[in-house]
Parts: C-alpha cells; structure tokens; sequence
C-alpha cells in the first residue's frame, strides 16, 4: 500500500493525495486490461446470477469502510462470472457496439474531468467538443446543418426529445402553447406509427402525456416495412395537427420502411414525420447502403444511437431536429442562477431533458475524429459482411431457417420451424458462451436474433460462433431423435 494511501474509512481533510489516485487508477486500468484481453476467448455470457453475485458482494454497511484498492480488486474479481461480455466480438444479443480504443480511452478522461455537462459556462471545453461532434454527425448522415442536436442516454430519450419538439411544432401551429398551458385543452395531437415500430416510440408518447392507446397504426410487409397505401388511408382519415413515426432498421429483420414514400405521404399532409433510426441512420454512412435510407434526409426529426454503431462506451444516444428553435423550445428552461450563455456559445440543457448529465458527445468526439468518415464506413460495412456470411453459413445446414431479407446487420434463423427446438438452441448456444445471442418472436413465431455491430467482429468470430450454434442444434436433434 502506498505511504500516501488512505486509511480504512478515512477522507482526505484537505489535498488531493495523488499518490492515492495514483494507485486507485493504476489498480483499476491492470482490471480493466485483464478484462479486455479475455475479451477474445473468454466465455461471453454470466456464469454466476443474482444469488451467487449477493454472496460475494452484499455485507451490511460497515461504519468504517474497507481500503479502496480492495474495493476495487473485488469489484473486478465478479466481472468474470457476473458480467456479460458485451463488448465481446461475438456479442450478437441485442444491436450493441463494443467500446473502440479511443472511445473508452476518451470516457475514461469524461470520468477524470467530471464535468457537468448541462451548461457552457460549468466546461467550455465540453460544450466546444460535443457543438463540433454534433455538427460531424449532421455531415456523416448528411442530414440539414442547421438542425439541433442534443446528446441523449440513448434512443429511448432521443425520441422522446424529438416527439417533445414534434409537439411543441404542430400544437403551436394550431394556436396552443404546450410548454405554458399543458395538454388539458389541448387540440388532439394524432400519432400515426407503424404497426412495428420500437416500444421506446409508445414509452415516450407515455412520458409526452399522449399516450398509446389511440395511436393509429399502420400494417406492414412481410420484412416489417410500413405499408405506404394503408398509411395514406389512415392519414387521410384523420383530422388535425399530426405526427408520423417512421422506422429505419427494424429491430429484427434490419428492414428500412419506404421513407421517400413516406415522407411524401406526410408532407401532402403538412404532418410531422419522425423517423426512429436507432442503428439504421449510420447506413448513411455507407456507400453501399445509403440507398437503403433513401428519402431520410426528408424527415423533420431523427433518433439514433451512437453505443450501437459508433461503438462508443454507454450511454450515448443523439436527439437530431430539423427545426433548431422548435427543438430548444421544446427543451429548454431558464434560471439566473444557471449562468446561461445569451451568445454563440452551446449549453447543452437548450437541447436534451436533462439538466446535470456526463459529457457524453466527448467520446464521440474522439472516435469520428480517429476514425474519419470512411473509417465510419469501413465498421458499418464490415458488421454487415459479417451478418451476411453467419446467414449464408446456417442456411447451408439442414432444418437452418432465416426468416428476413439481410438488408442489414439483423438476421432472424429459426431451427427445424419449431418454437420449443428454436428455444432450447437459444438457451444452448448462451449456456455454450463461445456466443450471446437472444431470442425474439416474428409474425408469431419464435426465432433466433442474431444482431452484428461490433467493430472487432472478424470472419473467424464469425466462422465460430455459427460453428457453436449448429452444435448445440445438432446436439439437440440427437437428444430428440435419441
């Protein structure tokens, strides 16, 4: 132990002890190396729940507290049975990215500097780094340049930052002042969405006060594209100001609805379309796949995540608005004790809900400028060779079903065309843990989702975790036939 250590429950009365930090951060960067060269070999999924992680973690709290080295070192020792190695490249359970280099080396100076990031005056350097990551991210989809951009937890919060100044927008139109007087009163505000759209769209119309039931819902294809005759139906149907929700990248099949299509729809209209692009936004970034956002760049507001694609550490998702003054309306507050700035200068709370938060656009930040736009296109085109090849590989086995069009970096496989069969593979291949991945139902069928958006994910990642799944497959077929 250091001479300068602290002693077992004792605060520093009053300088900082490098020598402490010293030691604290050298112990924690030996963990965190330790934990990211298993990454490639080590077993991906938990090996220990809730009951085991209590055992070695729950004590009633001490009075004196124990050393901070030791805390660390335990911490650390249950990663290897307690956590899920998602930033593994053969972590295919939900469309999450791996941390990059430079990004986690990047969140690591966020957690140093402990900024504030709400306000300008709180971190200049904060607000300067996430105004021209906000501005890169508008020039990588190609999106307007004057459109507002707030950093977000992640898509959740994204749309419902978007649908907040969607509201703002059209209710205003209308002669209402929602931010002022609410919604008691208010004119009916229609939401037309998808028939598969993502549940976070139904969460943030719960938090916006407008609620889920009396959504208008559109059907869709067999791949979940919305249907564009049926939405013109619907819409013509509706009196009132209105907002449409579209989707790029289907949750299960990567599937785009028809947005130039759509748009048209919308803007004969004179409604709102917002599109949930979690992960199908960074297709922009694609020479080969731009085609599949056709007509994106026509919508009045947008929703992605830059932890899925980016591969950014957690939490980072971005709120993207056409209408810059309908976005910070819509979000903004005011109070002399904020020392806000009345210049050109950016403070964050203008743009997001939150007020204090992590200065999470500094990881992007770092990782666009590392990787520049074509190594952005480089990780998105790269996750999706890898999608096509594990699907080209299961449907060389026999009773290997994939179940969508892989447009994308989804891939949807069902095994034998039997649920419980589907199921147990599912369970097996995560038991297995050369592997992660989970399960899902589609057009009332149980199936396997494979979701690929690591950027470390190679063709032998790949290779093996396809091996793995037709191991457990074949291994529970004898079972059966046995």
């Amino acid at each position: 132990m250091a001479s300068d250590t602290l002693s077992t429950g004792q605060l520093p009365t009053s300088h900082f002890q490098s020598a402490v930090f010293d030691e604290y951060l050298d112990n924690a960067r030996a963990h965190a190396g330790q934990y990211l060269r298993r990454l490639p070999d080590r077993h991906v999924g938990a090996r220990a729940g809730r009951d085991e992680l209590l055992g070695a973690l729950r004590i009633a709290l001490p009075e004196r507290g124990d050393e901070g080295g030791e805390v660390i070192d335990l911490i650390a020792s249950q990663a290897e049975r307690g956590a899920v190695a998602c930033s593994s490249p053969r972590y295919f359970g939900f469309v999450v990215g791996g941390a990059y280099p430079v990004a986690l080396a990047a969140d690591w100076l966020v957690s140093t500097w402990d900024q504030n990031a709400g306000i300008y005056a709180i971190s200049p350097l904060v607000s300067v780094l996430e105004e021209v990551a906000g501005q890169w991210l508008l020039d990588l989809f190609d999106l307007p340049r004057d459109a507002g951009v707030g950093f977000v937890t992640g898509c959740q919060m994204a749309n419902f930052t978007c649908l907040a100044a969607a509201r703002h927008h059209m209710l205003r139109r209308v002669g209402w002042d929602v931010e002022a007087d609410g919604l008691q009163g208010a004119p009916r505000l229609h939401v037309v969405a998808s028939a598969e759209s993502h549940v976070t769209i139904d969460v943030a119309l719960r938090y916006l006060g407008l609620g889920t039931r009396s959504v208008h819902r559109v059907e869709t294809d067999a791949q979940g594209r919305m249907n564009v005759g049926r939405l013109r139906k619907v819409v013509a149907s509706i009196e009132g100001p209105m907002v449409v929700c579209a989707q790029a990248g289907n949750v299960n099949t990567g599937a785009f609805d028809p947005l130039r299509e759509v748009a048209d729809v919308v803007r004969e209209r004179g409604a709102w379309l917002h599109v949930d692009s979690a992960f199908g936004l960074w297709a922009r970034a694609s020479q080969s796949l731009r085609a599949l956002a056709d007509g994106i760049e026509l919508a009045d507001s947008w929703a992605t995540d830059a932890h899925k694609w980016l591969n950014v550490p957690y939490d980072c998702g971005v709120a993207i608005v056409r209408h810059a003054q309908d976005h910070r309306e819509a979000m903004t507050s005011a109070a002399a004790y904020l020392i806000q700035t009345r210049g050109a200068e950016r403070d964050a709370v203008d743009w997001v809900p939150e007020f204090s938060r992590r200065a999470r656009g500094v990881p992007v930040y770092a990782t666009l400028r590392a990787l520049g736009s074509g190594g952005v296109q480089d990780l998105v085109d790269g996750s999706c060779a890898r999608a096509r090849q594990m699907a080209d590989a299961l449907r060389q086995a026999g009773g290997v079903s994939v179940l969508n069009d892989v447009v994308l970096n989804q891939v949807l496989v069902r095994f034998d065309d039997d649920d419980e069969l589907t199921r147990a593979v599912i369970d097996g291949v995560q038991r297995d843990g050369t592997c992660w991945l989970g399960g899902t139902t589609w057009q009332g069928k149980g199936a396997m989702r494979i979701s690929v958006s690591n950027w470390a994910t190679s063709e032998d990642d790949a290779a093996r975790s396809v091996a793995a799944i037709l191991r457990v497959f074949h291994a529970l077929r004898s079972d059966v036939t046995a």
